[in-house]
């Protein structure tokens, strides 16, 4: 049993030597590890609130961000419908002067036959005139070849001029 219980000399030696060891350790080791684990405990908390800002900078980024991209799909639906717009009057624009266009070359057509059939209806005129008279110059001709033809026609002439 002798193993199992220190005897007093072996105690005291231990504490003596225990104590010896903590002033040591106080002196030139613990006041190192203290600041070393102090100055590890501020890099941790340094680095958790760089992380935070961060971590808000970043919330603050992408609000910024999907501001910007609802500003521009704004932006582009308003040049989309101004180009739109845009386009729809040009296209009535061409679509008007197309119109009017149509509407003077009809009636540049419409005046041009209208010139065409006067002057078609005088030529017509010109030549039934010029064949009546063919006609009647050779009519006359053929009856009055005669003398006598001529006498009775003078003579039946002057009838007519002294009843009316």
């Amino acid at each position: 049993m002798d193993l199992v219980t220190p005897h007093f000399g072996l105690l005291f030696w231990q504490v003596i030597t225990f104590l010896v060891l903590m002033f040591i350790l106080s002196k030139f080791a613990w006041k190192p590890i203290s600041s070393a684990l102090k100055e590890r405990e501020s890099t941790i908390e340094q680095a958790l609130n760089a992380a935070e800002n961060a971590k808000i900078e970043l919330a603050n980024m992408q609000a910024s961000n999907e501001k910007m991209l609802q500003e521009t799909r704004l932006e582009r639906d308003k040049v989309i419908k101004e180009a739109s717009a845009a386009a729809s009057a040009m296209i009535a624009e061409a679509r008007d002067k197309a119109a009017a266009e149509g509407a003077r070359q009809l009636d540049l057509a419409r005046k041009s036959i209208e010139t065409e059939k006067q002057a078609a209806m005088v030529e017509i005129r010109n030549q039934a005139a010029s064949l009546a008279i063919q006609i009647a110059e050779k009519l006359i001709k053929k009856e009055l070849s005669t003398e006598a033809t001529q006498s009775n026609l003078v003579a039946e002439y002057l009838k007519e001029a002294n009843l009316n």
